[in-house]
């Protein structure tokens, strides 16, 4: 089978590998669809993914396909099952794990990034990570499950309730789903503020009751006027530079829950504005992955109550992954996916 080893910073190299064979508590799958993430990106760039990475690996975690060997051991899965990933392996034993907090195990590992993933033909996978679709929906809707699961662990943190104004900063994949998932929570207006004019259309269609262009003068002004108030309830961050920070607090009404979700870099730092915090007694959250929130993604996916037909704008082959890496960093994009067979 062919392989795409991210094999050091800015270089990916497409190998002929054996096919894995399933052993116990495992299943073979064939990858269909693979997402590019932003933390695919900062790999690629040499710096951090949720877990550290040694290449040679195979990147990918945002991934579909269907079980081709089933491992002894294993039950509820068949080969031709449509399935989804959850990437992300816990080791079950260390403190944040046994109090409930898994997503900040100190022994994590994860599909495609400490173990072998989705930009290859075929991976091999412990069966409990493998959550199973409706054959119906199409593999690159099934591959937006391990986002989708992340953005709900957001979601919850945000704690929506029906009516609150609700404010998402940054218009790309994310931003796009947490725009769908706000408007499932109940949020009573909603605004999306986005530089990019395609992907504040695409927020608007895809529910958002207003788009605004936070580079303008009077973007503040517009935000109250589309939500009828001053500020937002929930501020969900999902650019991840110091810009979109900002704006968040300056978005934010008082009394609101501020969610960080985007991936900053390492050394990122912003100046927390205490007063502010202090005189709106604002509650500023982070989030991290996805813990128990992969099979609640796959319902909403069986269910239909997602689109992503705009979000996912380009497609590559095993051999372009250095142009998919370059395409999900550019503005033309908003969603990039591989395609291994």
């Amino acid at each position: 089978m062919k392989a795409s080893y991210f094999v050091k910073n800015e270089t990916f190299e497409v190998r002929e590998v054996p096919q894995p064979k399933a052993q116990a508590g495992t299943v073979v799958v064939k990858n269909m669809v693979c997402g590019v993430c932003g933390t695919d990106v900062h790999i690629y760039h040499g710096e951090p993914g949720s877990a550290d990475v040694n290449p040679p690996v195979v990147l990918g975690h945002e991934y579909s396909g269907e079980v081709v060997e089933v491992g002894s051991g294993v039950s509820g899965l068949k080969a031709g099952d449509h399935v989804t990933i959850d990437p992300n392996i816990y080791c079950g034993s260390c403190v944040h794990c046994r109090n409930g907090k898994k997503q900040l195990c100190e022994s994590m590992e994860a599909v495609g990034v400490t173990r072998d993933g989705g930009f290859a033909q075929y991976s091999v996978v412990p069966a409990s990570q493998a959550f199973l679709l409706d054959p119906k929906l199409s593999y690159e809707t099934g591959a937006m499950a391990e986002p989708t699961a992340c953005c709900l662990h957001g979601i919850d943190l945000a704690g929506i309730r029906p009516g609150d104004a609700v404010c998402i900063v940054g218009g790309g994949a994310i931003g796009l789903i947490m725009v769908q998932l706000a408007r499932l929570s109940g949020a009573g207006k909603l605004v999306l503020s986005e530089p990019n004019l395609k992907r504040r259309g695409v927020g608007l269609s895809l529910g958002a009751d207003a788009a605004i262009d936070p580079t303008e003068a009077d973007c503040q002004k517009k935000l109250s006027e589309a939500l009828g108030k001053e500020g937002a309830d929930v501020v969900i961050e999902c650019v991840g530079n110091l810009s979109a920070v900002k704006s968040a607090f300056a978005f934010a009404a008082k009394g609101a829950t501020i969610v960080l979700f985007s991936v900053p870099k390492v050394d990122a730092k912003f100046e927390l504005p205490l007063f502010d915090v202090y005189k709106k007694e604002l509650t500023i959250r982070g989030s991290f992955v996805n813990p128990d929130t992969h099979q609640r993604a796959v319902e909403l996916l069986n269910s239909g109550k997602l689109d992503f037909s705009s979000i996912i704008t380009h497609r590559f082959s095993l051999e372009e992954m250095d142009q998919a890496i370059a395409m999900q960093k550019s503005d033309e994009s908003i969603k990039v996916v591989v395609c291994p067979n």
